[in-house]
């Protein structure tokens, strides 16, 4: 299992404990950030609002308009008409066939308008048609001219956090040990195989985070419960050992179906572990050798050059527990940092239309993926709510 290295920008502002004996309120889904995730900023020019000063007929509204020519077009425009539509509408059509969806014939329009009014179009076919799409453009790269589309999965503010203290408990718990069994062999697929991030593993960013926490626990002379501090501390780190001696027995995946197949429900959270389980593992047998990060964006992907963005790897991990007062200090301090950023990266997939070889890869792991772990947070946060 490969091992993300974090690295880190600025100071950190240190989150003092509150002045409550308190815990936060226990997490019944997945911890989100404070702030909204933010894009880069692109300066909008709306058109000002004119009235008709008398009445306008009612054949105005059957009117179609042709689509404006983008600002940023003139470039690839000034190439030559015959060369620009020649590579243009085989672009086109390698994306239709591609994509499976029928392209307008907009031959008959002027020149540049049938390549405005094909590209309108085709957008509005691909928005309807695929998920997560985002986005199509028309490149030139010096020799040609090709359409380029990019598929986004937009994972919005969220911290993917996977407690595993509710799955240390439910160990213990005989009512639950068949569900427990059931969820190590989900997480152990999790952590071999998508290669979640170990807050335990040095490099990794929740690991730099909790040896910050035991820097300002130390330093803190005026902190009267220190030792009680310094104790939940090690206990995360207990937590984060002693379960990956579980999850790192590969044993759990091997089980795993037949694990499943004995399993019997006999209540709602029975049938909720049991829904993970089966989603796990028809994703594991559908893309055995598929990581989370496979789509990440790569450092020459980032399109924003003023403000950074915020790794993959910091806000998806395994972690001891997602309540107490030593998580509720995390989060505040992560959400200090992740304040600084200007986006999250996310899993993405661009595609070239230049006559190359297409890639056949999507964005249905990573949905099916996220989706998977936002299920298996909110049940190890429901068991440990339901103990009490």
């Amino acid at each position: 299992m490969n091992h993300a290295t974090a690295h880190h920008k600025g100071n950190r502002s240190r989150s003092h404990r509150p002045q409550t004996e308190t815990t936060s309120p226990t997490a019944s889904e997945i911890r989100r950030l404070d702030a909204k995730d933010k894009r880069c900023g692109r300066t909008a020019k709306g058109q000002a609002q004119v009235g008709s000063q008398r009445n306008a007929s009612d054949a105005f509204l059957k009117c179609t308009f042709m689509p404006k020519l983008r600002e940023d077009s003139s470039a690839i425009f000034s190439i030559g008409q015959e060369e620009m539509e020649r590579d243009f509408y085989l672009s086109l059509s390698l994306l239709a066939e591609h994509f499976s969806i029928e392209s307008i014939d907009s031959r008959s329009y002027g020149y540049p308008y049938n390549i405005a009014i094909a590209i309108a179009d085709m957008e509005k076919r691909l928005k309807s048609a695929i998920p997560h799409w985002e986005a199509l453009r028309l490149v030139t790269d010096g020799c040609k001219t090709f359409l380029e589309t990019e598929e986004r999965y937009n994972v919005g503010t969220t911290l993917y956090y996977i407690p595993l203290a509710p799955l240390l408990l439910m160990l213990a718990d005989s009512r639950r040990k068949r569900n427990a069994l059931l969820l190590v062999s989900a997480c152990s697929y999790l952590y071999h195989i998508v290669s979640i991030p170990y807050y335990t593993h040095s490099g990794s960013y929740l690991s730099w985070t909790y040896e910050m926490m035991g820097e300002w626990i130390a330093e803190d002379d005026s902190n009267e419960q220190r030792e009680q501090d310094m104790q939940e501390l090690f206990k995360a780190q207990w937590i984060g050992v002693r379960m990956e001696q579980k999850l790192y027995n590969i044993m759990n995946i091997n089980f795993f179906e037949k694990r499943l197949h004995v399993f019997r429900a006999h209540d709602d959270f029975d049938n909720a572990c049991r829904k993970v389980a089966r989603n796990a593992l028809a994703l594991y047998r559908e893309y055995p050798d598929a990581h989370i990060f496979r789509n990440a964006p790569t450092a020459d992907e980032n399109e924003c050059d003023e403000q950074d963005s915020i790794p993959m790897p910091w806000y998806i991990s395994f972690i001891a527990d997602t309540e107490g007062w030593l998580y509720q200090t995390i989060q505040d301090s992560i959400n200090n940092e992740f304040n600084e950023y200007g986006e999250m990266d996310c899993p993405v997939v661009r595609k070239r239309f230049d006559g190359t070889q297409v890639t056949t890869q999507n964005l249905d792991f990573e949905n099916r993926l996220f989706g998977l772990l936002v299920d298996l947070c909110t049940l190890l946060n429901d068991y440990k709510t339901t103990r009490k």
